[in-house]
């Protein structure tokens, strides 16, 4: 069976994703250079050649322009685009993969990201909340995958999991300066899980 792909973003499109990646890019060039309490908005627009008007428009505070990435959009998205009939345990390897991939290619903005978590209060605090959001996310796709309530104990337990293994594969790839590769990180703890995995296929 084939898969659905979905176009290339068109070149409006393409100017925002660029705008918002060169404010994000010198947000965390100031921040690293002078501290994340120490800067202000406007010094991040000002180094970003754009308005502070604009910032307001992609990153609603401060917090967000550290915090804001398309991991949750991106998972969602591959898995859309995985065959009906496709083990669950192959969907779930083929969205973390892209998730990894993403993070892989902005590897110097994903360690000052995850870097600022770990040491800001104000943004730990958030991306806590974040965790929350991503855990839902996972319950309902796995929900929607398998036909089971979201509800269902045994699917929101395997959520949390899930969760679980691409924050702490995340933050062992930035605490270790990315010695062993994400990819590899993720896919060592996918294999420990597959057998829960699995099981969801199975009726409750």
């Amino acid at each position: 069976m084939s898969t659905p792909s979905n176009p290339p973003p068109g070149l409006r499109e393409r100017k925002k994703i660029k705008l918002r990646r060169a404010i994000q890019a010198a947000a965390l060039r100031l921040f690293e250079a002078q501290g994340y309490e120490h800067t202000t908005v406007e010094q991040i627009a000002e180094a970003a050649e754009t308005s502070t008007t604009t910032f307001y428009r992609y990153f609603p505070t401060k917090e967000d322009v550290v915090l804001d990435n398309d991991a949750s959009p991106l998972f969602e998205a591959t898995v859309a685009t995985r065959p009906a009939d496709e083990p669950l345990t192959a969907t779930i390897r083929a969205a973390m993969g892209a998730v990894v991939a993403a993070a892989e290619a902005d590897r110097d903005l994903t360690f000052a990201r995850m870097r600022l978590v770990a040491t800001v209060p104000a943004l730990e605090a958030r991306h806590a909340g974040q965790e929350r959001r991503t855990i839902d996310l996972l319950t309902r796709l796995l929900a929607n995958r398998t036909g089971r309530p979201a509800e269902d104990y045994q699917l929101e337990l395997i959520a949390f999991v899930l969760a679980g293994v691409l924050f702490s594969a995340s933050r062992r790839w930035v605490a270790e300066q990315g010695t062993t590769p994400f990819a590899t990180l993720v896919g060592q703890a996918v294999t420990t899980i597959e057998p829960l995995l699995a099981a969801l296929e199975r009726p409750s």
